[in-house]
């Protein structure tokens, strides 16, 4: 396999060799026969297939479910390498639930001058309904996605936070999965540190952030848009991994001031719903008067005690990558502690110097919608025409506060499996982190997306990328 020159490859090192986490990989490999590897490849796609692992796309003519692809050489990360970036990833889910207790209370950071006011009161993902309310354990993000990059050897940058409604740890597991029925003498070989215990970690964390007054028969439910919705697949997957209902909102009502499910033995009060539906879209009478998704009257009940929401209404003001912008300074406020892990460098568009040099180099820059999310709404310069850079500008001329702009990263590599071998491709990490009153648990490993294209630096799914196992080695 040849490096890509000025990309850290995370397999193959200085002198072609391998890198000590890939070594025992690399041997395997060495040994195998590329024609029944490529098999096992659509072995792989066969079974995603069957099992249904797929993800709609918004805005396609077709409007069809597209299956995501599987990649079958697995990301692999040391166990010293995993620790320290376990250490950064608490600290900023610590600091990040601190920054949203403040904003809805006392507003501490706003008064010391370290994040300013306008960022937060004109701020569309800022709820005032959640001003002044404590959810159950004081926990606002129950579960938390960190999306990381890696430059270098020790070289860890955060791209964005996904504090709202992290996707894709259905992915994770299924991965996982596949990579165990087609690849078992490799996990007797290698040993790395399993992920299976998701959903079982999931269900206790929900369970441990429930309200004080919740019944004796605690109940914990997952509340989906429907079937049309991009990652329906994974909410119907969680819900049955966890052993509890899956529900939409015309099957909820309220009864006697708690959140009830309709069963067949009439309605039941559920104690931790597990809500997969925008804030916008959550309760009619206090959001969107159309919505026909969420449950009139639930924020009523929440903020009365009477059930807890994972993820907390309002927590998606700490995707905000303008806000983004501003975490080390957060992270420092909070813990008192310079933030381990670095953010990538930002600039915010709404100031008008910043402006003024993104709109002079948008060629060589990556500029985001503060609310954008999956690979939408975004300019990559360096691979974008002289077109697509022209009508941006004047995008960007027009909301100048609405985009964040950053550098080309140089990411790392990990080998893909192509019909000539193996053919590296850029990755990033998402690493899933389930928040409890007393603690968090950050599962080994996390999802790895590739860039499919030779070349290409947007790892989404919605934009062509694929999805790798990410092995965390044992000590």
């Amino acid at each position: 396999m040849q490096n890509r020159p000025g990309f850290f490859d995370e397999m193959i090192g200085a002198g072609d060799t391998a890198r000590e986490p890939y070594t025992s990989y690399n041997s395997w490999f060495s040994g195998e026969d590329l024609k029944e590897l490529r098999k096992k490849s659509l072995d792989a796609e066969t079974f995603f297939r069957r099992t249904g692992i797929t993800f709609n796309v918004y805005g396609a003519a077709e409007a069809d479910e597209r299956l995501i692809p599987f990649d079958i050489v697995p990301r692999i990360i040391s166990a010293r390498e995993w620790a320290r970036l376990t250490r950064g990833i608490e600290q900023r889910v610590r600091a990040i639930n601190a920054f949203l207790h403040d904003i809805y209370h006392r507003q501490e950071i706003l008064r010391a001058g370290r994040v300013p006011v306008d960022l937060i009161a004109r701020n569309e993902a800022f709820l005032p309904q959640m001003i002044g309310v404590a959810p159950p354990g004081a926990v606002y993000t129950h579960i938390v996605g960190i999306d990381l990059v890696r430059t270098g050897e020790d070289e860890f940058y955060v791209l964005e936070d996904n504090a709202r409604t992290p996707s894709g740890v259905s992915y994770m597991l299924e991965n996982r999965e596949t990579m165990l029925q087609m690849f078992p003498e490799l996990f007797s070989r290698i040993k790395v540190q399993p992920v299976q215990d998701y959903p079982r970690n999931l269900r206790r964390s929900l369970a441990a952030s429930a309200p004080p007054r919740c019944s004796n028969d605690l109940t914990v439910a997952v509340l989906t848009p429907g079937i049309h919705n991009s990652a329906y697949f994974e909410h119907s997957f969680l819900a049955d991994q966890m052993g509890v209902e899956l529900v939409e909102g015309h099957d909820l009502r309220i009864v006697d001031g708690k959140v009830a499910m309709r069963t067949t033995q009439g309605y039941k009060p559920i104690d931790v719903l597990y809500r997969r539906v925008d804030d916008d879209f959550l309760d009619p009478m206090n959001f969107n008067p159309n919505s026909m998704l969420g449950v009139p009257g639930i924020m009523d009940v929440y903020r009365s005690g009477g059930i807890t929401i994972a993820n907390a209404p309002g927590t998606g003001i700490a995707d905000d990558k303008a806000i983004y912008s501003y975490m080390p300074e957060i992270v420092e406020f909070y813990t008192g502690e310079k933030a381990i892990l670095q953010n990538v460098p930002t600039w915010r568009c709404s100031d008008a110097d910043s402006l003024a040099y993104v709109l002079d180099h948008l060629s060589e820059l990556v500029v985001k919608e503060v609310h954008g999310s999956g690979g939408y709404g975004m300019l990559v310069g360096p691979a974008a025409s002289k077109k697509e850079i022209a009508e941006f500008r004047k995008k960007l001329e027009a909301r100048p506060g609405n985009y964040i702009a950053q550098p080309t990263l140089a990411l790392s590599t990990v080998p893909i499996l192509t019909k000539a071998g193996l053919a590296p491709r850029h990755v990033d990490l998402r690493p899933f982190v389930l928040v409890r009153p007393d603690g968090c648990t950050i599962t080994p490993g996390g999802l790895t997306r590739v860039a499919l294209k030779k070349g290409s630096l947007v790892v989404n799914s919605s934009q062509g990328g694929g999805t790798k196992d990410t092995w965390v080695l044992e000590e």
